[in-house]
């Protein structure tokens, strides 16, 4: 089915607001109430629905563009025609394409046979479906005690690039630790916890089912409406300004805190471990920014300065790759309010460094980004990972 995608700059925002959300797939921002006005607005609609709204837009003198005008052709060249794409055996892994699910949790378990001195796997859990939730421990054992950095990938469904780069961060972690002296110490002095597919679910249903779903996949006993926006389930400000009370919206926050076993496993982990882990990092997309929080509330973090630094430096160090430029700050300001993410819930429970990425791009392809574009995209997003994990290292006065 032929389907489109627009990018939209809406003159008045109430009104751009209620006449789209009845007629298409909103996809940035994720929620009408985000909607403002001289923002770009993207939206996918079908085939059948384009002609119109483009004739809308353009009788309301609507700035509009058409980024991708047929979204099967674009899906069929990440999933497809798998089969006639070259495959490679397991031990030639190819890192440069998006993998399903089950692929991915193969590659760990070889990950984990393969490097047995730096890499242990364990599940903390099942998700709602009765899948494992899989996590990879980096580093080598030297001491019983270490700095701990998490990593989770994939907590949107439709955001490939998020699990993608989860594997592409394992790679260069075990690649580069002979002959990279900054790899070697960062797994030498830290634990690093990946967690490659945080929404097993939703992962697995948008390469199956639906390319575009973005929540879990629970059920709800009063609506046919299945799944809970994994960002907005935490409990911080739960349910409050940013997220939706109802299970029909993308950003629905859930029945109560913690209610999706995915968010709950993981909150676990980390309040166990709260003592050790020093930065949580979320791999999120699209819009090319760094986040940290809050993201709740407009108000500096007590530690404002040094996690303002870090965030300096990594955006710094993605841009020396290949000259792509990342907005950072708040995640309330630089991208706008939600409440109940992991990342403020990360910060509020005793995590001093939490961060947000959403990685490339800035609407072109948006959920869309094509397979040739991993490379660069992890690549990048290493160096600043790397810088972040390297600054746990050095002391910092607020």
């Amino acid at each position: 089915m032929k389907t489109t995608v627009f990018s939209i700059i809406p003159l008045s925002s109430k009104g751009a607001g209620e006449s789209l959300t009845r007629r298409v797939d909103l996809w940035r921002p994720n929620s009408v109430t985000l909607i403002q006005e001289g923002r770009d607005v993207d939206v996918h609609v079908g085939h059948s629905r384009a002609r119109g709204l483009r004739t809308h837009l353009r009788h309301s003198n609507i700035r509009h563009e058409v980024l991708i005008s047929n979204l099967q052709n674009e899906m069929e060249k990440q999933t497809g025609y798998r089969s006639s794409r070259k495959r490679r055996s397991e031990f030639q892994y190819d890192y440069e394409v998006y993998h399903s699910l089950e692929e991915i949790q193969s590659w760990m378990y070889e990950m984990n046979r393969t490097h047995p001195h730096l890499v242990d796997m364990f599940s903390i859990g099942r998700s709602f479906e009765g899948r494992p939730l899989y996590v990879l421990q980096l580093g080598k054992r030297t001491r019983s005690y270490k700095k701990a950095v998490w990593i989770d990938c994939g907590v949107h469904a439709r955001e490939w690039i998020g699990p993608a780069f989860c594997q592409w961060f394992v790679k260069e972690a075990l690649h580069s630790y002979k002959h990279d002296s900054v790899m070697r110490r960062l797994m030498n002095q830290l634990n690093f916890y990946i967690m490659p597919v945080f929404n097993v679910d939703g992962y697995h249903f948008s390469w199956t089912t639906d390319r575009f779903w973005r929540k879990t996949r629970s059920k709800n006993a009063k609506y046919q409406c299945r799944g809970v926006d994994a960002n907005r389930n935490w409990k911080v400000k739960w349910c409050e300004e940013g997220a939706s009370s109802h299970p029909c919206d993308d950003t629905y926050c859930g029945p109560f805190p913690e209610s999706e076993p995915e968010v709950k496993a993981v909150a676990k982990f980390l309040r166990k471990h709260r003592k050790r882990v020093r930065a949580y990092i979320s791999i999120h997309a699209y819009a090319q920014m760094l986040l940290y929080p809050y993201s709740y509330k407009y108000a500096t973090i007590p530690n404002f300065n040094c996690v303002e630094s870090a965030a300096q430096n990594a955006v710094t160090a993605l841009y020396s790759a290949y000259g792509v430029r990342y907005r950072y700050g708040p995640a309330s300001t630089t991208l706008y309010v939600s409440s109940g993410s992991s990342m403020d819930w990360a910060y509020k429970n005793g995590i001093p460094y939490a961060f947000a990425f959403e990685l490339r791009d800035t609407g072109y392809f948006g959920f869309l980004l094509p397979e040739s574009l991993i490379n660069p995209t992890c690549t990048e997003t290493m160096r600043a990972v790397k810088t972040i994990a390297s600054g746990l290292l050095k002391k910092c006065s607020a």
